[in-house]
């Protein structure tokens, strides 16, 4: 992706780690987890982390006994991913990997696509994963809904003013969002483009997954994730709704997975 100065500045705030331990993100990242262990090779694998930013997932797939190599365009980042135990991290561009042919299991692309504005630069990113992932492979990459930034807005009460109206409006209509104040800019994808970019890089069968379901937009949603027995149920459901047509943009990320040829 794009390392702008104002990229920079948004992830400099160093956010995005606890943005996914605490509160509603913790959703995602418990969804994010609940697919791929469902659908990655079993540890010990090779997994190439594109796009990891300080490791919150790497994390846990080292403690689940993968082989993990964490790329991201951030200095903060790769420096806080290589303080985890068992993690290797290195700075990259998603759509220029420095990894050789074939030489991992699973590609996971869980940031990059939502920050590749153009076309053409997701679809060389997922190429890219395509080429160092062996046959067989699996690659998985996470996009941001089209709808998402109205839903989020709305949830938070900025809908109210016009700035924020613009921002969610303009990325509905044509998915770029560009957040001036915050300093986010980044691609929101109608579900159904993700297939045609995931075909054009050579990987024409996907299976699709909402990571949220409508469950992220609940008023009470950190009441059922604080309490095991609600969040398991809350988590069941979701799972059950996952790969819904209808019900795939209501997510605020969806994940999309595909095997390259054996």
């Amino acid at each position: 992706m794009e390392t702008t100065p104002e990229l920079l500045a948004y992830y400099e705030q160093d956010r995005e780690d606890g943005r996914l331990r605490a509160g509603r993100g913790r959703l995602e990242f418990w969804r994010t987890q609940d697919v791929l262990r469902r659908v990655l090779p079993p540890a010990p694998a090779d997994v190439l982390d594109v796009g990891g930013g300080t490791g919150v997932h790497a994390e846990w797939l080292t403690a689940d006994g993968y082989r993990v190599e964490l790329i991201d365009p951030m200095p903060l980042h790769v420096e806080r991913a290589a303080r985890l135990d068992g993690v290797t991290a290195r700075q990259g561009d998603a759509r220029q990997l420095p990894v050789p042919d074939e030489s991992v299991d699973a590609v996971l692309l869980l940031g990059p696509l939502y920050h590749l504005t153009d076309r053409a630069d997701r679809v060389r990113a997922l190429a890219e994963a395509v080429r160092v992932v062996r046959p067989g492979g699996l690659v998985a990459a996470a996009t941001i809904s089209r709808y998402a930034a109205v839903h989020d807005m709305i949830y938070q009460g900025s809908y109210l003013l016009e700035e924020y109206r613009e921002v969610a409006c303009s990325a509905a209509l044509d998915g770029v969002i560009s957040h001036v104040r915050s300093g986010f800019t980044g691609y929101c994808h109608d579900p159904d483009d993700v297939p045609a970019e995931f075909a054009d890089a050579g990987l024409p069968d996907i299976a699709r997954y909402g990571l949220q379901g409508p469950f992220w937009l609940y008023g009470d949603i950190d009441d059922w994730l604080d309490d095991p027995e609600r969040r398991a149920l809350m988590l069941d459901a979701q799972r059950r709704l996952e790969s819904v047509p209808s019900l795939l943009g209501v997510s605020g990320h969806m994940l999309t997975l595909a095997r390259k040829a054996p």
